[in-house]
């Protein structure tokens, strides 16, 4: 027992966290290329310009890929590079960047999964409204379009939006990243409805202008509940939490349900319809039907979770961590338990063929005396988290994980003070180490995780 033997081992990254060359080659501007060049918003005054020249050296990424023994490799396609205004005229060397990564890809037998939005909204399209357009389903429909007709053929593996949780969110609820703004939450919900309309648009496309039989899915976040113990009851309660709203309105976009539900279930659930009905915008039959297209595979990324326990008055509670709860170089809590119990709740849920197709950690790597970069605890963290994945494997239909990230990069308003990869990235120099990590994942790999 344990992972299938056509299971799905990768990596993640995406275009705007690794490419650079963000004003070459008729690339357009996105929201991100704007925003992190204004002082204040990214840690130091960093900014994707460079970040880790994918753009120039993505053979050479592609070799690290193949010495890893990577089956699968998630990127994003950066909507700007390859339609520069967003819509209208196509940027024919960025059309050539993705289909020479495409076809590097293939040479090495590792399968390409395109994302087609890893939160690059062209910065032409948001001085139209952006999100708050509804035109914006077209928009996005026409995006998938040229990605089917350019890529599908050797291409059969897409997600349409990764985590609208973060881009919507992050973006405009909190404004703690691009385009850095705090707008009602009247705003925020016209945003989301239009994101999971363009989700449907974009499955439609891609059905359409397919030029082979491709499995689509859908790729959102967030925290995970997982039970104090495997009581009925404390189960019953992690279940309940998971899939509630957040508690927090003007953080109300970090949940599962809203953004989940109706992709698959075709409905907004009752409980947040209920509580957010002043701020909601009209939603008709015909949006849930669009909303709902369907799809192949369903992806989560999936990083910790929190503790909840059945309370003595019958409701879900979050157990609090004790002191010295262990954190990852980035604060986050470790919680394996997330990547056993958070799956099988969704499955359990959505009865989609799974993906988590993000889970990782930053570390404090640092090159060591020997020219190597050791870090066991990103090694201890793996193997905790994959282990429990074994053991949903064994219960529920998983497809796949994509370890985040493939290689140090951009993390986004903490610019280059996180390290996530499996392969150090020298910065100044773009050298590339693989890291310890990467070669005890290349023995998963190789033995389908039988050693976990």
């Amino acid at each position: 027992m344990g992972f299938s033997e056509n299971f799905v081992w990768g990596a993640a990254t995406s275009a705007y966290q690794i490419e650079g060359a963000a004003k070459e080659d008729g690339k357009g501007l996105h929201i991100w290329d704007v925003y992190a060049e204004e002082p204040g918003h990214i840690y130091e005054g960093h900014h994707g310009n460079m970040a880790c020249d994918h753009y120039r050296r993505f053979r050479g990424d592609v070799k690290i890929m193949k010495e890893m023994g990577l089956k699968a490799y998630r990127f994003s396609i950066d909507w700007s590079r390859v339609l520069p205004e967003g819509r209208g005229a196509v940027n024919e060397k960025g059309i050539a960047f993705y289909n020479a990564l495409i076809d590097e890809l293939s040479e090495a037998g590792i399968e390409p999964y395109v994302t087609l939005h890893h939160w690059e909204l062209p910065y032409e399209l948001y001085k139209r409204g952006g999100w708050m357009n509804p035109q914006i389903v077209e928009w996005f429909g026409e995006f998938a379009k040229l990605a089917a007709e350019r890529f599908s053929d050797r291409v059969s593996h897409f997600f349409t939006l990764n985590e609208p949780q973060c881009f919507v969110g992050l973006g405009f609820l909190t404004g703690e990243h691009a385009p850095g703004l705090k707008m009602p939450l009247r705003d925020t919900f016209e945003m989301a409805h239009n994101a999971l309309k363009a989700h449907g648009r974009a499955v439609q496309m891609l059905r359409q202008y397919q030029k082979q039989p491709l499995t689509i899915g859908y790729a959102p976040t967030c925290g995970m509940c997982y039970p104090e113990t495997e009581s009925p009851e404390d189960v019953e309660a992690a279940k309940q939490m998971l899939f509630s709203m957040n508690p927090d309105d003007r953080n109300w976009t970090w949940n599962v349900a809203w953004w989940s539900d109706p992709v698959i279930l075709g409905h907004y659930p009752e409980e947040g319809l209920k509580r957010y009905e002043p701020w909601l915008p009209n939603i008709t039959d015909e949006d849930m039907k669009l909303i709902a297209q369907p799809i192949d595979v369903y992806g989560q990324n999936i990083y910790n979770g929190r503790c909840v326990r059945m309370g003595a008055e019958g409701k879900p509670e979050e157990v609090k961590r004790g002191e010295g709860f262990p954190k990852t170089a980035s604060s986050w809590p470790v919680t394996p338990e997330a990547l056993y119990w958070g799956p099988k709740f969704l499955y359990e849920r959505y009865r989609k063929p799974l993906y988590i197709t993000e889970n990782g950690l930053s570390c404090h790597d640092v090159v060591s005396l020997d020219g190597m970069v050791h870090d066991p605890n990103r090694i201890d963290f793996l193997a905790r988290y994959l282990g429990q994945l074994k053991r949903a494997a064994e219960e529920i239909n998983l497809r796949g994980y994509f370890q985040w990230s493939l290689m140090d990069n951009f993390e986004w308003a903490k610019g280059y003070s996180e390290r996530f990869g499996l392969v150090y990235v020298d910065y100044r120099t773009q050298e590339r180490i693989m890291k310890d990590s990467a070669y005890w994942y290349r023995g998963v790999i190789q033995n389908n995780g039988a050693g976990l």
